[in-house]
Formats: structure tokens, C-alpha cells, sequence
């Protein structure tokens, strides 16, 4: 027996330092993934020498004589820095995430495999003018450069998610780039799920007023009276019943409801007339999905020849893109929010009873576009399905927004949007930036730019300031009373789109009397203007904070004064609904503890600042006010309809709504709001008593509300999460300009900051090289490089970094491009 353990003891002291030599050594190799500091590589194809110098942040300055051979470099210093970012975006694009990451993402697959993305991409390749294929092509040129390069010894050619999931890349081809672009479209999609919606409660038998109090319309819009969707698309007309259950087919299709949809942004100009420097100040901070490494990748492109003079571009450009996006050339800066204009209608299509492969049109029945997909799944067994599209578009899957039990027997739901289209040149205003150096020359050069549509504000050197709404607009009938609200019947020629806007006739304004522009996915136009962009705009709490910070400014402007505004975390929204709500428990039963905390409610100003702990209790009790009084009406609508809704309980507490939403279903009684009130913010206190302990002074808004910056898929391991994610403490909240949105239907987590300011920057159009430029993460997506989170703390504090483009960099490395 002692001769047994004396031998197992041997073994292990021989096993268990090898197997720890083993990890160890594998570490190393994976950790060497990272790109060296300086290099050179000869790649073919270049034109010429293409030089990349990253600076002490890691972001590369990256100079060439051609557009096409600077964007071989940004393409090669992508690939350094964020490749797996990038094999997620074209993955995903072509609808192939289940390769990789197996059964959790079948869903997401199929819903972009039906929308036919990368088809749409592939398509649109046809309709690039020579210099943005050259650039598309150069970008290609760089990207597979650095996946083919010969590795030093003992490292791994592929960043560590390759390794961990056992993936090769395919080389990068001009359609990835597209589809990436395309991407973006996805990440900022509007307007169907208010479709869905409304529909929605139509058939669980609401009126129109009453969903009106659920998704109202802003005050200044009057759109006509909704048409009677029953007798409009045939439905059954008994309302959906207890029959329908919560536990749903839709939860294969929650992944994509979390890409759909989930920007906002703010942005603004000054005239030099309200500015110290007497030149115009640009500031912009578009609101996105938060994730590891950020979305966007700080770059500074110098071409030297191409213009006979170097032009350059500096900013956030898009890993699998070509492009600084957002940021200044040589003589403009701009910036982006997302307009939310209805570019998606949900059409009803009926299948012909005697034949399911067509459907009705205004002159007959038609055939479906049909193709058959496989899914192929990691792990397990591929999956097969037919996708099928009308003249409207794809054919939506049926459990998607609920729509197999909301509409009639014989019924598809096809999509028709924007961003689908087969001749998209969105990239094509890429390419032209480097040419653009007034805002006369903007707002002329943007015309290329189809989806998604941008309110787009910018200024020169000279002085002037400027807006563009760019983006395709699709123009409805007159007599289409549904004006892109709620499913209309594909088969009524009427709700047909008539073509798209004329780009000369979208919105546009150049150096305003008042010398600002500012825009926050709220309406952008006057009661006056002719087409029709959408009735769905978002709450305007955030444009009229702007406007107030700025126009109620005591001395002149400057870039740390836009920083402020860029900074503020006033919450317009709960400000007002704090006295409604304490109005609401005066006369409830509560304990002396719960009576204080009430009273810093009322005490506090409405900071979402991190260190407090009274945004928290607002945060919770409006959470749980929403649960309380609608869920129980909306039933298995409610999920999807469950958001920070600042204007519903403005209404519902002003006791201006349709109908007694506090009302509780099955109870003896008729319940008031001001029990729900009291109830909700008892049910706050022990939600955050159970979340983090009981005692209140230690709540702090910042640590519930960190920035959830999740890397995909290892933010979903637990044993993976800490390493790869970045979490930092944060303030604001789902309505201040400082935005930090969160997702109040998951029960899990559902005060953390999920969407929030991806990037921000700010430019004094006097000296453009003090501009200043920030984003969520770091410049790397490898979780070993000292770039992977190196940005997280700068941009919690709203700081940022310089990017000059003159003088000398101080180099953390240099890379030497050549032609081979």
C-alpha cells in the first residue's frame, strides 16, 4: 500500500509542475499574439511606403502617398489590434455566428441570414466608384497582410479568441468591409418594434388612446388617426386572451433585440460669434452598445500625394472599415447622431390558401422568393430553413416581434428597409472626406450616404457651421393614414413606398442667426416641412438640456465648456417626475427609515452622479412603478415594450392617461397610483436591500450602474468575464446628455449602463490640433495588451487624449510598410 502512495506521490510531483509548465507555456505563446512594437512587412500590391507610428496611446498615425495605400495600413494596424472584433462583425453580417459560438446564437443567424445582409453587400460592390474600390481593396490588402505574416517563434499567429475557440480566419475581402458597414445599420434600426407594438396591443384589445399613453407622440407632431388594423389586415376580432403565455418562441431572438436599436447620440456647432477663439466649436458623443474592445479604433491618416497636398482625416474610425467615421480633416470637423428616421414597414403578406409558395399582390398572386439556408453549429448539428422574400423584402421569421400569433391564419410578416438595399453607396461618402474641406463641400459630398440616416453637424475654418440629415428617406403616399406606425397589408398598393426623398429636399441648415445646431434623435424639423421622416422620435429631454447649457451660458464658449455639457448628469426626466412621485406617497404607511429615504429624494437636485445613492432608489422605483402598473395590462408585450418611458409616467401621474393603468387585474378592488407609488417604492428598497445589503448609505449608484463594456462571447463565461470584459463605475442615466443607458427588463442585472457615449470628442476649429478624442476601452482587443482597457477610467471621468497631426509623435513603435 505505501509502495501505491509513494508512487502517486511521485507522479504528482512529476505531473503537476509539467502540467503548470505546460499552462504557463501556452500562455506565453497566446499572450505573444500581440503585435511587436516596430516591424516591417512587404506587402504586394502597395503603390508605395506606408508608415505607421503609434503614439503613447497606441494610436496610429499612419501616412502614405494614396488613399488606397493608407488604407492598406489602417487595414494591416486593425488587424494588429482588433481582428477578432472584426471576424464578429462579418460573422455575424453573413449570419455564421453559430460556427463559432455553437446553439446561443441559432436565432441571431437566422434572423441575418433571412435579411440577407451580406448579399445586399455583396450586391452593392457593383456600384463603388474606382477610388472607393481602391480603397476597399488597399484595406483588404492590409488586413490579409498581417493574418499571412510569418510569426517569430513561439508566438501564435491569432489573437487568443482564435486559439481558445479553435476558429481560422478567411482572408478579408471588400464584401466584409461592406457588410461591417452594413452592420452599423443593424446596431441603429428603428421603427420596427413600435410596429410590432402597436400591433400588439391592438390585438390584446387596447384603443387608440390607450396606446397612445404607452408610445406617445411628442407634442409638436399631429399625425391622423390610426385606420382600424382589424378590418385593415383581417384580423380575428376577439383580442388575444390568457392562451397567449410569456414563455416564447421570441427568446431565440434575443440577441438580435439586443443589436437592434440601440443607439442614441447628441452633437452640436457653435458659431465663432459665441465662441473665444472666435471660430466655430464641434462637439459629439454618439450613444452605443458598450462592449470589449469598443466599436470604435482612434486612428490619424495622412495622404501626402494623392491631393498635391497632405489631407488627412483624425478620429474613430470602424474595425473592417477604411474610414474615419466621425472627427476633422484639415479644415472640417463633424459629427453624427442617429436621425431615427422610419426607414423599416412591416408589410402583411397573405399566402394563398390553395398554394403556400405565393402570395397576394395588387395585381395577384405572386411567387415567393425562396432559398435554402444551413446553419452550421459548432458542436453540434447543422440546421436547416427556408428563407423566403416578397416584393417588400425578407420574409421575417415567424416568432420574431411575436407576429405568428398576432396576425391572421395565412399571414408572413416581410420587412422592407433601407439598409437593405442592393445599391448601397454609403461607402462611397468615405472616400470623399479626404476632398471635403468647407461645409458647403460636406453637406454636397455626403449625398452618397444611404443608411443609417446621421443628422450630421459641421464647421470650418472659415467660420462656418452647417447640418445634413443624409440618408435615404422613403417617401409614403398621402393616403397611407398608417404612415409607417403599424403593419400595413402588402397586398393595398396605396402602402407601397413611392420612391425616396430627393437628397436636396432633406433636412439642411447653414450658419443659423442664433449660431447653434444642436441634435439628439429628437425631431429635427418644423410643423412646416413636407416629408415625412417618422412619428416615433425620441423623448426630447436630452436636445432641450443641450439647448439650455448652451444658450443659457454666461460667458463665451469654449472646448472645456462643451466638455461640461458633455459631462452633465441632470436627469431633465426624473427632476420631474420626483415631485409627482413623492405627491404620490404622502399619505402611505411607511417605516421612519423609509420616510428618510423618501426625504433625500426629496432633498436630492437630480445628479446620476456615481458616488450617490439616490439615482439608484429613483432608478429602481421608476423600474418598479413601470412593473406595477403595466404588466399585468400588457402581458407578454410587456418585455418588449419595457423601457426608462420619462413621458408615460409624466402622463400616467398627472392622471392624464386613457384608462387606470394602476388598476391591478383580478383583484376585488380598483387600485389607485398612488398604492401602486407606495408599493413600488417599497419594492424598490427591498430590491436593492437584496442586491446590496441593507444599509442605504452604502448604495452607490456608480458600482450598480458600472459601464458593461462585454466582450463577445467570453463576457458570457463567468470564469472568462473578468479578464475579458471592461467594467468601470459610471454615472448618468437613460436621460441625461453624459447617457448611460440600461436594460430594465433584465432581472438580472437591470441597472447597469449597457448603452452609453462610445466616443466623444471636441474641436476648436481654431487650432484643430488640440482637438481632444476619448473611447470606452483601448486601442487593443487582445485581453495581454497594456492598450486592452488603458481608456476605460480617462473616459468614466469624461477626460480625453490629443491626437496632433503635426509636429513629432512620440513613438511607442513604428511599423514600415513596402510594396512586395
Amino acid at each position: 500500500m505505501m509502495r501505491i502512495v509513494k508512487g502517486l506521490i511521485k507522479l504528482i510531483l512529476i505531473v503537476v509542475p509539467v502540467v503548470v509548465m505546460a499552462a504557463g507555456a501556452g500562455m506565453l505563446w497566446v499572450s505573444r499574439s500581440q503585435a511587436p512594437l516596430d516591424g516591417a512587412q512587404q506587402i504586394a500590391g502597395l503603390g508605395g511606403d506606408v508608415t505607421i507610428t503609434r503614439d503613447r496611446n497606441g494610436v496610429p498615425h499612419i501616412v502614405a502617398a494614396t488613399r488606397a495605400d493608407v488604407a492598406a495600413g489602417l487595414g494591416f494596424a486593425h488587424a494588429q489590434d482588433r481582428l477578432w472584433q472584426m471576424e464578429v462583425s462579418r460573422m455575424a453580417g453573413q449570419g455564421r455566428l453559430s460556427e463559432m459560438f455553437g446553439d446561443a446564437t441559432v436565432g441571431t443567424d437566422v434572423w441575418l441570414r433571412t435579411m440577407g445582409i451580406h448579399e445586399a453587400a455583396v450586391a452593392s460592390l457593383a456600384v463603388m466608384d474606382a477610388d472607393t474600390m481602391a480603397m476597399l481593396e488597399g484595406y483588404a490588402r492590409g488586413v490579409n497582410a498581417w493574418m499571412t505574416r510569418e510569426t517569430p517563434v513561439f508566438s501564435s499567429r491569432l489573437p487568443p479568441e482564435y486559439v481558445i475557440l479553435g476558429v481560422t480566419p478567411e482572408p478579408w475581402t471588400p464584401a466584409h468591409t461592406l457588410t461591417a458597414i452594413k452592420m452599423m445599420s443593424v446596431s441603429l434600426a428603428e421603427n420596427i418594434g413600435d410596429e410590432a407594438l402597436r400591433l400588439g396591443f391592438h390585438r390584446i384589445g387596447l384603443s387608440e388612446a390607450e396606446i397612445r399613453d404607452l408610445l406617445p407622440y411628442l407634442d409638436a407632431d399631429t399625425p391622423p388617426p390610426m385606420p382600424d388594423l382589424t378590418a385593415l389586415l383581417g384580423l380575428d376580432a376577439a383580442p388575444l386572451g390568457k392562451a397567449v403565455t410569456t414563455a416564447d418562441a421570441t427568446s431565440a431572438f434575443a440577441g438580435i433585440d439586443a443589436m437592434l436599436s440601440t443607439g442614441a447620440s447628441n452633437n452640436w456647432v457653435i458659431s465663432g460669434e459665441r465662441t473665444q477663439s472666435g471660430l466655430p466649436i464641434v462637439a459629439n458623443d454618439p450613444h452605443l452598445g458598450l462592449m470589449a474592445p469598443s466599436i470604435w479604433y482612434l486612428a490619424h491618416l495622412e495622404v501626402t500625394d494623392e491631393f498635391g497636398e497632405p489631407r488627412r482625416l483624425i478620429g474613430p474610425s470602424l474595425p473592417g472599415t477604411p474610414y474615419v467615421l466621425l472627427g476633422r480633416g484639415n479644415d472640417i470637423a463633424w459629427g453624427f447622431t442617429n436621425t431615427a428616421t422610419d426607414a423599416q414597414d412591416v408589410f402583411v403578406e397573405r399566402v394563398n390558401p390553395d398554394d403556400p409558395d405565393q402570395y397576394l399582390t395588387p395585381t395577384g398572386w405572386a411567387p415567393f422568393g425562396q432559398k435554402e439556408e444551413t446553419i452550421r453549429i459548432r458542436g453540434g448539428t447543422e440546421q436547416t430553413f427556408t428563407r423566403r422574400w416578397t416584393r417588400h423584402g425578407p420574409v421575417l421569421p415567424a416568432g420574431y416581434k411575436h407576429f405568428d400569433r398576432l396576425l391572421p391564419a395565412n399571414t408572413v410578416a416581410a420587412l422592407q428597409w433601407v439598409a437593405l438595399a442592393h445599391d448601397d453607396t454609403t461607402a462611397i461618402a468615405g472616400t470623399r472626406l479626404y476632398d471635403m474641406r468647407t461645409v458647403a463641400e460636406f453637406q454636397a459630398g455626403f449625398e452618397p450616404f444611404l443608411t443609417p440616416m446621421q443628422s450630421v453637424v459641421v464647421a470650418d475654418t472659415s467660420g462656418a457651421i452647417g447640418f445634413v440629415a443624409a440618408g435615404r428617406v422613403p417617401r409614403r403616399d398621402p393616403a397611407n393614414r398608417l404612415m409607417g406606425r403599424a403593419p400595413a397589408p402588402g397586398w393595398n398598393a396605396i402602402y407601397d413606398w413611392r420612391g425616396f426623398a430627393p437628397y436636396r429636399d432633406l433636412p439642411r441648415e447653414t450658419n443659423p442667426e442664433d449660431g447653434l445646431i444642436a441634435t439628439a434623435n429628437t425631431k429635427i424639423v418644423g410643423p412646416d416641412y413636407p416629408i415625412h421622416l417618422t412619428f416615433d422620435w425620441e423623448e426630447p429631454y436630452r436636445q432641450n438640456r443641450i439647448e439650455t447649457l448652451i444658450n443659457g451660458a454666461q460667458e463665451p464658449h469654449s472646448m472645456e465648456t462643451s466638455r461640461r455639457v458633455q459631462a452633465d448628469v441632470h436627469s431633465p426626466a426624473f427632476a420631474g417626475l420626483k415631485p409627482r412621485m413623492l405627491a404620490r406617497l404622502e399619505g402611505a404607511e411607511l417605516s421612519d427609515d423609509r420616510r428618510k429615504l423618501a426625504d433625500g429624494i426629496a432633498a436630492w437636485d437630480g445628479q446620476m452622479a456615481r458616488d450617490r445613492s439616490e439615482p439608484l432608489l429613483m432608478l429602481a422605483w421608476m423600474r418598479h412603478t413601470m412593473i406595477m402598473a403595466f404588466e399585468d395590462d400588457l402581458g407578454f408585450l410587456f418585455k418588449d415594450w419595457f423601457k426608462a418611458r420619462g413621458k408615460v409616467l409624466e402622463r400616467l401621474l398627472d392622471d392624464q392617461s386613457a384608462r387606470n393603468w394602476c388598476d391591478i387585474k383580478g383583484t376585488d378592488t380598483e387600485e389607485n397610483c398612488d398604492e401602486i407609488v407606495a408599493g413600488a417604492f417599497n419594492a424598490a428598497i427591498d430590491d436593492l436591500t437584496a442586491r446590496y445589503g441593507a444599509e442605504p448609505e452604502a448604495w452607490r449608484y456608480g458600482k450598480a450602474h458600472y459601464a458593461k463594456g462585454a466582450h463577445r462571447p467570453f463576457g458570457e463565461v463567468d470564469a472568462l468575464r473578468r479578464f475579458f470584459n471592461v467594467e468601470v463605475e459610471s454615472g448618468g442615466g437613460p436621460f441625461t446628455l453624459d447617457r448611460g443607458y440600461t436594460q430594465l427588463h433584465d432581472d438580472a442585472d437591470p441597472y447597469a449602463s449597457t448603452n452609453a457615449s462610445s466616443y466623444r470628442g471636441i474641436f476648436d476649429m481654431a487650432d484643430l490640433d488640440q482637438a481632444t478624442y476619448i473611447h470606452t476601452t483601448g486601442q487593443s482587443g487582445n485581453v495581454f495588451s497594456g492598450h486592452y482597457n488603458d481608456f476605460a477610467a480617462v473616459w468614466a471621468d469624461v477626460n480625453s487624449i490629443l491626437i496632433p497631426s503635426t509636429g513629432a509623435v512620440d513613438p511607442e513603435g513604428v511599423w514600415r510598410l513596402t510594396p512586395g
